[in-house]
């Protein structure tokens, strides 16, 4: 993540088409886009590296539109990747179909598993793993992001208002509103998703 000073320069350059600020900006936040997507879309690299250049791509042609009174370069980027990504999501598996198989083939495809407890259990897990990045990916950029941050890497409320640019109770705020809705479109999350939509602190 480049610091604040780098990212006036950037937003200087990218608003007057300049090559280097574009550079500037990959070099400084392709780490993040790709760990960001990989969340999203799980450990196909290949799907991943399709959806982190469609993202850059998609960048570059939107970058002279860049309104820094909209939000941190960060949060646009991380827009633009959830937006790549979603659409790539939907075009693999269909959200409908992932809910559906989800929330009524789950009992069916675990008890056909019988061989051993580890085995069904994976299964399961896997299940819960698919289940939560479909509800990630039907969330708002922002949401899924600050999620992931906070849950995921652990992140400390101080980075990520600095990240976001925003208040510390703002980010608060944020997070309280991501959970609710993460809640309500995963429904009754079982004991090894509950981690994600936690009210940790």
């Amino acid at each position: 993540m480049l610091d604040e000073s780098d990212q006036l320069a950037v937003i200087r350059g990218l608003a007057g088409g300049c090559r280097d600020a574009w550079a500037k900006l990959y070099d400084g936040y392709s780490v993040d886009v790709w760990r960001y997507v990989a969340r999203l879309l799980g450990p196909d690299a290949a799907s991943v590296a399709d959806v982190v250049q469609e993202t850059f791509m998609e960048a570059a042609r939107s970058a002279r539109k860049f309104d820094s009174t909209r939000g941190a370069l960060w949060s646009w980027l991380a827009g633009i990747a959830h937006h790549c990504a979603s659409a790539h999501w939907r075009r693999m598996h269909g959200m409908k179909e992932l809910h559906d198989r989800v929330k009524s083939d789950l009992g069916s495809r675990i008890e056909a598993a019988t061989d051993s407890w580890a085995s069904s259990h994976r299964l399961q897990q896997r299940e819960v793993v698919e289940s939560v990045r479909a509800t990630l990916a039907e969330l708002s950029s922002d949401y899924s992001a600050l999620l992931l941050a906070k849950y995921s890497d652990n992140r400390e409320l101080a980075d990520l208002s600095r990240e976001w640019s925003s208040s510390i109770e703002a980010i608060k705020s944020k997070l309280a509103r991501a959970r609710r809705e993460f809640r309500a479109k995963f429904g009754q999350p079982d004991a090894s998703a509950r981690s994600i939509a936690s009210e940790k602190k």
